[in-house]
């Protein structure tokens, strides 16, 4: 494969990670879109997030880390359960969610990781390669934030009702679904 082939196929990797194989990371960027549905907020905190899992991606891809999957991803679910239950009990974002959803990035990282390593990263492109499967992740994430935005933050989010009627019921709904994944994770880890 050539060297455009390679990022371009890197670039498709993280982004289908995301769009639509990852159910898991859809929730997680929706839930940090539904405390603030301010484009710039949200976009920040998806920054954040793509900064952490892209160091703890790459640690775990050069082998300094090696993640272990039964632990991972009972935490990637606690940490959607997190935030959707956030969403519920704050009326705002809070100045130590961008700490939190850094670490909930590491943590996400090595669940990335986990999927990297059965694809596989090439050795004479280690690096671009890395780099690019994190811009298709980055990009699957702006994806959802807009498609969101659009869909309903910019219809609805200014309206008396949107947290009693969208937000709480959304959270709820996620939150339900990152329990369950939790406990099947726990209980039968793969």
């Amino acid at each position: 494969m050539s060297y455009f082939e390679t990022l371009t196929h890197y670039l498709q990797l993280g982004f289908t990670h995301v769009i639509p194989l990852g159910f898991d990371h859809i929730l997680f960027i929706l839930t940090l879109f539904f405390l603030s549905s301010k484009i710039k907020t949200v976009l920040i905190q998806c920054s954040v997030f793509t900064a952490a899992h892209s160091l703890s991606l790459g640690m775990a891809a050069s082998g300094f880390i090696i993640p272990n999957a039964n632990i991972v991803e009972p935490l990637i679910a606690v940490s959607i359960l997190f935030t959707a239950i956030e969403n519920i009990v704050h009326d705002k974002v809070n100045r130590w969610r961008i700490t939190m959803i850094f670490g909930f990035g590491l943590i996400h990282g090595l669940g990335f990781a986990n999927a990297l390593k059965e694809i596989g990263l090439p050795k004479n492109q280690f690096l671009s390669s890395l780099l690019s499967f994190n811009i298709g992740v980055e990009l699957g994430q702006i994806t959802i934030i807009f498609a969101a935005y659009f869909l309903i933050g910019k219809w609805f989010s200014n309206k008396i009702w949107y947290k009693e009627r969208i937000v709480y019921p959304i959270s709820s709904i996620i939150g339900c679904v990152a329990l369950y994944w939790t406990i099947e994770r726990i209980l039968f880890p793969n």
